[in-house]
């Protein structure tokens, strides 16, 4: 007798993280961090956001 109820099999790890941005990973001296540090916290804002940010002032500058 065939099974009347076809069960999809269980995804397994995590989750897709629904359309955010891919992440990008880098390494750097701990005296860059701590100038990063430094400038998140005078701005107001987290590590992750600085970096964005000078890579935006970066970007801009090299026009």
């Amino acid at each position: 007798m065939k099974k009347s109820i076809k069960v999809a099999p269980k995804r397994r790890g995590r989750p897709p993280s629904g359309g955010r941005d891919p992440g990008v990973h880098i390494r750097l001296p701990e005296q860059m961090i701590e100038a990063i540090e430094a400038y998140s916290t005078s701005e107001g804002t987290t590590r992750s956001e600085a970096i964005r940010r000078l890579v935006e002032i970066g970007l801009k500058a090299k026009k």
